[in-house]
């Protein structure tokens, strides 16, 4: 049986509650989440939706590779207070407690998305992704302009990340953690640290990953589907092609540090979205949302106000 609930949380600076739906699919005693599809093909994905208190169009948050709907949990509750609006979290595919799938393209990533925004009564929306996150984003606005109202792709652009990356080994060293059964939570994560670190080096990536250990059937692992990953990489590196438009507002905004927006980018970016604004938040690296988080919300906020 599929498990929703609705909860309660404090806003910040304030002493009253909103509310938040939860929506987790059910998944078996062992072994990774069940592959749950609707009529189309479309994953039913996990999401958290944090009620706004005005009419406006919500806003939705699709995380980046090795992530889950929980990297924008607070920032989503910040939102809410500061703009009334709805803020939908999820999680991908082979990502946080959504379902697991062998197929991980782009296409496959809208499709669950867009699946969900239908489930949910969504007409419009206001997409926010980052990383592998922003290109799904790229990709729903380009198959269906009229489903987004404005976008906002963080530290991503559409085209293919090229040069040497280092997830293959990321994922190798994930593969090769060995932990045994009995430990304390605290001591397995503190023992997976140590086995990553030589790979992994630094050390805010590591805890980023780490956030992916569990301990399912009395057996630690990750929730991330790594096979289905390691497999797409090429995909999820590339993006498709498009010979369309997005019409509508979009704010690329990028890490100063980072190099995943770069000046090589901005004739695709301005070929496929034509309205596009291109900012960068100083003292961010990739992870811009948890680097500035005070900064990314302003710029956030200022996005949605523009004509």
């Amino acid at each position: 049986m599929d498990r929703f609930c609705a909860g309660l949380w404090r806003q910040a600076g304030s002493g009253g509650w909103a509310r938040f739906h939860r929506y987790r699919p059910t998944t078996r005693l062992a072994g990774p989440p069940r592959r749950r599809r609707s009529g189309n093909g479309a994953m039913i994905l996990s999401y958290d939706l944090f009620d706004g208190t005005v009419p406006d169009t919500p806003l939705v948050f699709l995380h980046g590779l090795f992530g889950s709907k929980s990297n924008f949990q607070s920032i989503a509750k910040v939102l809410v207070q500061k703009t009334g609006r709805k803020v939908l979290t999820m999680d991908a595919r082979n990502h946080g407690n959504s379902p697991h799938s062998p197929e991980m393209t782009y296409e496959a990533m809208s499709a669950d998305v867009q699946r969900l925004l239908h489930q949910l009564h969504f007409s419009t929306c206001i997409l926010i992704g980052h990383s592998m996150g922003g290109k799904t984003a790229m990709t729903i606005a380009l198959q269906k302009p009229d489903l987004v109202e404005r976008l906002i792709c963080v530290d991503i652009s559409p085209v293919p990340i090229t040069g040497h990356s280092k997830f293959p080994t990321y994922i190798s060293s994930m593969n090769n953690i060995h932990l045994e059964d009995q430990l304390p939570r605290s001591m397995a994560r503190r023992l997976a640290e140590e086995q990553l670190q030589p790979v992994v080096q630094d050390a805010a990536v590591r805890q980023f990953l780490l956030t992916n250990l569990v301990k399912k059937n009395g057996q630690y692992c990750w929730r991330l589907n790594l096979e289905a990953i390691s497999h797409h990489l090429p995909d999820i590196m590339s993006f498709p092609e498009f010979q369309s438009t997005y019409p509508g507002p979009a704010l690329f905004l990028g890490g100063a540090d980072s190099c995943y927006i770069s000046s090589e980018d901005y004739s695709e970016i301005e070929r496929l979205f034509p309205k596009a604004e291109i900012q960068y938040i100083l003292d961010a690296g990739h992870w811009v949302h948890a680097d500035q988080t005070q900064e990314f919300i302003a710029a956030i906020c200022r996005f949605l106000l523009t004509s």
